[in-house]
């Protein structure tokens, strides 16, 4: 198994935005073939202020060895994180969040839910897709389940 081949590329990735990334976790394995790594078992992974945990998270990478995707599973739990950056400062979590680096894009599915702490809104459903760029999110619900938003009103003076 070339390991290296497999996980330099995911800590070069971070280590292009000057950041520190710590992954903690029970186990981890590397499927070259697949260009997969998959931490399994508490996973935490930090980065400055920002935090994820989950039962697992898999990395997929290109055939360029570089970082596509990040997927954090719950299977006992939902994965819960927390994200902050100079946009925006978000809290939730879901049964399955994928994160795309490129386009800086969070995929959030099975009992989604995200509170942004600094315009103070809430929003649930059953798929959340939120652009870290833009700001834009977008919530499907089902008949079972509606989008639920809530926000505070600002009071007039």
């Amino acid at each position: 198994m070339n390991f290296i081949k497999v996980i330099l590329p995911f800590f070069l990735l971070f280590s292009l935005h000057a950041e520190k990334v710590e992954v903690t976790s029970d186990s981890m394995k590397a499927e070259d073939l697949k260009k997969e790594v998959h931490f399994i078992g508490n996973v935490t992974v930090k980065q400055l202020d920002s935090w994820l945990k989950g039962d697992m998270v898999i990395v997929y990478f290109d055939e360029n060895n570089e970082t596509k995707m990040y997927e954090a599973i719950g299977k006992k739990n939902v994965v819960t994180f927390e994200v902050k950056e100079k946009k925006g400062f978000y809290k939730g979590s879901a049964m399955n969040v994928k994160y795309y680096p490129v386009t800086s894009k969070y995929v959030l599915t099975g009992k989604a839910i995200i509170d942004d702490l600094l315009n103070k809104r809430h929003v649930n459903g059953d798929v959340i897709t939120l652009d870290m760029t833009t700001g834009n999110a977008t919530v499907k619900g089902s008949k079972k389940k509606p989008v639920k938003f809530i926000f505070d009103m600002e009071k007039k003076k």
